[in-house]
């Protein structure tokens, strides 16, 4: 039969149970686009930004079992959507990038977008392949979409000349795309030793802890029957916020080192046998490589290359998160731990937990945010007025550490945070892909200032699209979270301090709603508020005047921490350098 390759494509995807495809109409691809505009199972959705097309599909990743994807134009579109491409790359989240190519029909060189895209983005893909006749098109998006799902999940990339996306050509049949199964493998021998040796482990320990990432994001069910069972602490990294449920009273909070909350940095003081899964044991999540080891690390990765990377592992353990923590438990259950020694270490633990967070809390309640809006009650406040299913998406900023701190999240893959590629402008389109694939669900998104700047003007995507999502810009004039890092060792700020911007204008732009919150008296009638018009249909952003000055544990942490690893010249240098800068400028 005779197919163009737009309607191989729209095929492919359609098998693949693609819902929507973000990105930017152009000569590249516009077939495409006609092609999608009669599926039924496909909506094509324009965006402003192919970088915002890219965050939407990233996050649209994060919180569904189907899979985000672009659909750009060549060279400048790829190059625009790289920087959500490497966000979904550091993070391990499956895309799927579809862009146009050159025409390769004509003989022909130095046409308009022509360039090695497949080159461009190697480095940033799990796969890249360049379609050179038609009856490659879906078998090579079924091998694209195996390749960014298995293992450890990621980004791929197609591209597709636009000459065989517009003629005809041959293909011999139209297969049908037949999902993996769900169900993981039975574990290898050797894996399930490693896990025996790990149930011991863990039963012998004086002070376990368990440490989680989001590559544990799937299995929070089985997090909780193992932390339950032998009754330890649980710490979770900035991504994998949501893999444990924050009301849990064994959940202690973000990271286990000296740039944790205290709950969590208690919590795991001395612990002597870590097991941590799903994550890398990566900057962010050791507070710039601050924790120092008490324990034996038992490392549970689907990425072998992460072990022994930055901790020594006493035993790896290489697999699905869900089908090892399967194994371990039935191990632990087998040959459980005496009940009395265990529920007497719980018990004390759950008690010591409660009452660090609650008197961090408290030491957040009662600093002096002055006329501005208190992190701590505003928070405290939010996490009342939204339902347990509601989504929380951040951007990269101080923002995210207060997050992370002081918000509770209840329910995995419910908050949604970029970590690793750490790339500003991810969350107000990360907002508007989580509520156009969970309209019943509210969706919030809390934003800095600066990152707002970025992407912002997605919430045009929103308002076209009747979607209430609700951003709260954190505004204080800064690029808060790099100031207060140039505050100790410059004690002066470059290029860090923002002009300032009328939000309201962007408001009235964009079609959405505008409140303002100027302190902590308009906490709760403003979130009430928002909540009402999002559920309108409109978004809503709400200029919240946050007040900065109290640093965040993390801030403090990673500062000391960094200040502390240099040798003792350079140490003195850059303290000498700020004090002599704090006597010789005037306040």
């Amino acid at each position: 039969m005779k197919k163009t390759g737009a309607e191989l494509v729209r095929h492919a995807l359609e098998q693949l149970g693609i819902r929507h495809t973000f990105g930017i109409p152009g000569v590249h691809n516009t077939e495409i686009y006609d092609q999608l505009a009669s599926s039924d199972v496909v909506t094509p959705i324009r965006v402003n930004h192919e970088g915002g097309a890219a965050f939407m599909a990233d996050a649209v990743s994060r919180t569904n079992d189907f899979n985000g994807a672009l659909l750009i134009v060549p060279a400048a579109g790829t190059a625009l959507a790289m920087a959500g491409i490497g966000e979904a790359f550091l993070d391990g989240i499956p895309l799927i990038a579809i862009s146009g190519g050159t025409r390769t029909d004509t003989g022909y060189t130095y046409q308009l977008h022509e360039m090695d895209q497949l080159a461009m983005v190697k480095p940033i893909t799990k796969g890249a392949w360049r379609i050179t006749e038609h009856k490659q098109i879906v078998p090579t998006f079924y091998e694209a979409w195996r390749t960014a799902n298995e293992g450890e999940p990621g980004p791929v990339f197609i591209e597709i000349p636009v000459n065989i996306q517009l003629f005809p050509g041959e293909v011999d049949e139209l297969p049908t795309f037949v999902r993996p199964a769900s169900a993981p493998a039975p574990l290898e021998v050797g894996t399930q030793l490693t896990i025996d040796q790990a149930a011991t482990l863990l039963r012998e320990a004086r002070k376990p802890g368990l440490f989680i990432g989001w590559g544990a994001v799937h299995a929070s069910d089985l997090s909780v029957q193992i932390a339950e069972l032998l009754q330890m602490p649980v710490a979770t990294t900035l991504q994998g916020l949501s893999a444990f449920p924050g009301q849990h009273p064994l959940h202690a909070g973000m990271g286990i080192g000296p740039a944790a909350v205290p709950a969590a940095e208690n919590a795991f003081a001395d612990c002597d046998v870590l097991l941590a899964i799903g994550t890398r044991f990566g900057e962010i999540a050791t507070g710039s490589f601050g924790i120092k080891p008490t324990w034996d690390l038992i490392h549970v990765d689907i990425n072998p290359a992460v072990f022994n990377a930055n901790y020594p592992a006493r035993l790896s353990i290489e697999g699905d998160a869900r089908a090892i923590m399967q194994g371990l438990l039935a191990q632990l259950k087998a040959a459980p731990t005496p009940d009395a020694a265990v529920q007497a270490r719980g018990m004390n633990l759950r008690q010591q937990i409660a009452h660090d967070k609650q008197a961090y809390i408290d030491e957040w309640q009662r600093h002096d945010s002055g006329q501005r809006v208190n992190p701590g009650r505003f928070f405290q406040a939010l996490r009342s007025k939204l339902p347990d299913d509601s989504y929380l998406v951040t951007d990269d900023g101080n923002h995210t550490f207060l997050v992370a701190e002081l918000f509770e999240p209840r329910q995995s893959r419910h908050l949604i945070t970029p970590t690793d590629f750490n790339c500003m402008g991810y969350c107000v389109p990360a907002t508007v892909g989580i509520k156009l694939t969970h309209p019943d669900k509210q969706v919030v998104g809390v934003v800095g200032d600066g990152a707002f700047l970025m992407t912002g003007l997605e919430l045009l995507t929103a308002t076209e699209h009747k979607l209430g999502v609700v951003c709260y810009v954190f505004n204080d004039g800064e690029l808060s979270q790099i100031s207060q890092a140039q505050q100790l060792p410059y004690n002066r700020k470059a290029c860090t301090v923002l002009p300032e911007v009328r939000f309201k204008g962007i408001a009235d732009a964009v079609g959405a709603h505008y409140l303002r919150m100027a302190g902590d008296t308009d906490i709760a009638a403003v979130i009430d508020q928002a909540q009402t018009l999002s559920a309108q249909g409109v978004p809503v952003i709400v200029d919240v005047l946050i007040d900065y000055s109290k640093q965040t544990r993390f801030t403090k942490g990673i500062l000391r921490t960094n200040l502390m690893r240099m040798d003792l010249g350079n140490k003195l240098r850059m303290i000498g350098r700020a004090a002599w800068r704090r006597v010789a400028t005037p306040s």
